[in-house]
């Protein structure tokens, strides 16, 4: 498959309708080689747009492509590219890790198994285990080697680290940065956005199923500000606030860079904007 240059996952006007959700017009194209945080609450859709990017679920519109290829219409010669890791995968739970693999590997020409080796070594994974003896992390990491030995150029991780201990999520972003050092494009769907400050190039939020911010993650952060007050908000703070949180000592309000010359404010982490913004979608 002849990749280079070409997005990795272009999604074009993406709709999925349930009786109680909608997820709408969703568009995005990614760029190769940079690890991209897909971010919301849980329950803002970003499982349905994966499933609905792998053909998990039929969506209602949209055109989906990777590599320069539509899917579902080339959807052998895409799944060579593609990697997909989620933390609800399961395995048959008895079964050691070599057995598991010598399935897995028929299913794919180009299987590598030097690199198969690699990844086992790198990842300290020991194939006479079964996935029942292996932590949630290990899991994460098994996976991850599984789709690595196929020449998967493109990773999609559904909430990897969702559940892990805090040493587990910072082993497993170090994968990821290393992921990105070859040339791998990383789509990491995730609540945990403290993991992301550590690699992501670039925020998707999505919010009540709409697509609210696609930037980079500096400039994304750059656009807000956290202003800090006591037990009251002032009138002029709380006409420019976009979402406000009760704290120990008082508020915190997030404001837009532009309308924070005015007060006293700091640097808002990613976890800050998205929590402000959905309490202000809460009680619009």
């Amino acid at each position: 498959m002849d990749s280079e240059m070409r997005s990795p996952l272009t999604v074009q006007g993406l709709c999925k309708n349930y009786p109680a959700f909608r997820l709408e017009n969703v568009s995005f194209s990614l760029t190769p080689g940079t690890i991209i945080g897909f971010i919301g609450r849980n329950g803002a859709g970003k499982t349905t747009t994966i499933n609905s990017i792998l053909s998990f679920i039929h969506p209602d519109a949209g055109k989906i492509s990777f590599f320069g290829l539509e899917y579902p219409e080339h959807d052998r010669e895409i799944k060579k590219g593609i990697g997909f890791v989620s933390a609800g995968m399961t395995y048959y739970t008895r079964k050691k890790l070599k057995e598991i693999t010598g399935v897995t590997k028929t299913f794919y020409p180009d299987w590598d198994d030097g690199a198969y080796r690699k990844w086992l070594d790198s990842f300290g994974l020991d194939e006479e285990k079964t996935p029942a003896e292996l932590s949630n992390g290990m899991k994460i990491k098994y996976a991850l080697a599984l789709a690595l030995s196929h020449g998967a150029e493109l990773l999609i991780l559904d909430e990897p680290t969702s559940g892990l201990d805090p040493v587990s999520r910072e082993e497993l972003v170090e994968v990821f940065l290393k992921l990105k050092d070859e040339g791998k494009t990383v789509f990491f769907s995730t609540h945990i956005t403290s993991d992301l400050e550590k690699c992501a190039d670039r925020i998707l939020f999505l919010q009540n199923g709409v697509l609210k911010a696609d930037d980079t993650l500096e400039n994304y952060q750059a656009a807000w500000r956290i202003v800090e007050c006591g037990n009251e908000i002032p009138p002029d703070l709380k006409q420019a606030a976009c979402g406000s949180c009760r704290i120990r000592d008082g508020y915190t309000v997030l404001v837009r860079r532009e309308d924070a010359v005015t007060f006293e404010s700091r640097e808002a982490s990613l976890e800050e904007i998205m929590v402000h913004l959905e309490k202000e979608a809460e009680e619009a």
